[in-house]
């Protein structure tokens, strides 16, 4: 596994050992990141399903600015903060180890950017995405990504944010939402 694309691409990356996490592959990642273009200046990115912290990772390569990482399993913080280390992106990230949806509750500010790619055949993209649309952690311009697997797709509205686009790669696919604010 390595970086896709911008100032750190080509660089390796270690994966958690174990079926536990499930990296997203370079094609995806490649894909997703050409649909999202560069982010803003001083972009926030979330990512509460962290795993080998690939998609935060790959957004500080291509710019973004501060990167909060997320994960319950030790094997996986571990694995990350050695990501984090071999990159040299200590500065500009934070990691957690913890439970996802306890951890990201207690956050404060707005993040441009949020990668959530629990494991599959949960309910946890869904109640992130509960807890993010109730919550004031999406920039007005910010865009929610979550992988899932095909047969268990995200519905089209949590909160104040509504699906806006949604691509297919194989059995993977990509729902992004956006905030929507109610009319005044």
């Amino acid at each position: 596994m390595r970086i896709v694309g911008g100032s750190l691409g080509g660089r390796r990356l270690k994966a958690p050992a174990g079926q536990h996490t499930r990296p997203t592959p370079e094609r995806v990642r490649e894909a997703l990141f050409s649909i999202l273009g560069p982010p803003v200046d001083g972009a926030r990115v979330l990512d509460p399903f962290a795993g080998a912290g690939s998609l935060g990772l790959e957004a500080l390569s291509r710019g973004a600015a501060e990167l909060v990482l997320v994960d319950n399993a030790r094997t996986a913080i571990r694995c990350i903060r050695d990501n984090v280390t071999a990159l040299g992106v200590e500065e500009a990230t934070r990691i957690h180890q913890g439970d996802a949806l306890r951890t990201v509750a207690k956050l404060q500010g707005e993040f441009d950017w949020i990668f959530l790619d629990p494991p599959y055949r949960t309910d946890l993209a869904v109640r992130m995405l509960e807890l993010l649309g109730e919550s004031a952690l999406v920039s007005a311009d910010g865009v929610v990504v979550v992988e899932h697997d095909r047969r268990q797709a995200p519905g089209d509205a949590y909160g104040s944010l509504r699906r806006t686009d949604h691509r297919r790669y194989g059995d993977t696919e990509l729902s992004f939402y956006r905030r929507e604010e109610p009319n005044q």
